[in-house]
């Protein structure tokens, strides 16, 4: 159990969040000359700026309370806010582990916050042993954990977590944001267990909500609290926010692209693996797959000039493409294209 305040900046702690006009009053009327908006339009009054509507429909299906969700410009403003929130620029430090998602490094850097790269071991896993150190440094504040991991694919062991979590005198956020393609727990089950943790997610994939740029975080009261005294007042648009209820309005349609992912990924794996060039398959529990070949930088480029676009991770993990699982007939343009190399 942390204390939250010893992670928490000072000026952040003391902060007092700004007040909007919809702060104020939240009540039903006739007539609104409160916020300076104009009177004439579809679109001219300002959204909700605690998008209640979608956390009221989360709160029931992730069995969560509303006051443990927080609602962000994607999930890149979940990371971003964490930095403005635990790290002091010039100062704290946060531990990543490589490969991974590359906005870590990205937020990091915009605020001047030191990264410390563990690397993954054979099967992309943590290597505690090589972690151990570290999880006593008053300057580290936080350790991201992407599972299923980007570009890998695979999730990352829950007892490593756990241990993380129990042993980690700072924020630990596991971005979650495959979890819907693969068959293992959220973590979200765990916010109230470990007052450390955030877990976010996103409606960018399994969703398929890319345009719409909507992340989530779910976290104990305290934490989120601290997520919406930082964040712009309405940063989540009105038409965003339609756009996220009807989805989760659409359950039954959500869960259709779902498994029809899951069934062209099995059927893409294997008829990748029957070609020559293709050396191996990682394990994936994402809508992807990351593939290792002879010459990753040949293969990408041959793609590019057939107008088949996927994602040269070479420099991450050596001579891997990434592949997204597409429609049957993208899919199938992808083999061709490969048969034909």
């Amino acid at each position: 159990m942390i204390n939250l305040k010893d992670i928490v900046r000072d000026n952040i702690w003391n902060l007092k969040a700004y007040s909007s006009a919809r702060d104020e009053f939240k009540g039903t009327a006739d007539v609104f000359l409160d916020a300076n908006e104009n009177p004439y339009g579809i679109l001219n009054r300002y959204p909700d700026p605690h998008q209640k509507a979608i956390k009221e429909k989360l709160s029931v299906l992730k069995k969560v309370e509303t006051n443990q969700i927080f609602i962000g410009n994607g999930s890149d403003e979940v990371i971003e806010l964490a930095f403005r929130i635990f790290c002091e620029p010039g100062k704290d430090k946060v531990l990543t582990f490589s490969p991974t998602y590359g906005m870590y490094d990205v937020s990091a850097n915009i605020n001047n916050v030191e990264i410390i790269k563990q690397p993954l071991i054979n099967d992309f896993q943590i290597n505690l042993n090589q972690l151990q150190p570290y999880l006593d440094f008053e300057d580290v504040k936080i350790i991201f954990i992407c599972s299923p991991n980007n570009p890998t694919g695979n999730i990352l062991n829950t007892k490593d977590l756990e241990y993380i979590l129990e042993n980690f005198n700072g924020i630990v956020i596991v971005d979650e944001a495959y979890i819907d393609f693969s068959s293992q727990d959220s973590f979200i089950k765990n916010i109230n267990k470990y007052n450390n943790l955030i877990v976010s997610q996103t409606f960018s994939k399994a969703w398929g909500l890319a345009g719409v740029r909507v992340g989530v975080a779910y976290a104990n009261e305290a934490i989120i609290n601290l997520y919406n005294r930082v964040k712009p007042p309405y940063n989540v648009s009105t038409l965003n926010q339609d756009a996220v209820l009807d989805r989760l309005n659409n359950l039954d349609e959500v869960k259709r692209n779902i498994d029809a992912i899951l069934l062209e990924r099995t059927k893409l794996k294997a008829a990748l693996i029957k070609l020559p060039l293709v050396k191996k398959i990682y394990p994936t529990d994402a809508n992807f797959l990351l593939i290792e070949v002879d010459n990753a930088d040949m293969v990408y480029q041959y793609l590019i000039d057939k107008k088949v676009i996927v994602r040269n991770r070479n420099t991450q993990v050596d001579n891997c493409i990434r592949i997204t699982v597409g429609t049957p007939a993208e899919n199938k343009i992808l083999i061709d294209t490969l048969n034909s190399l």
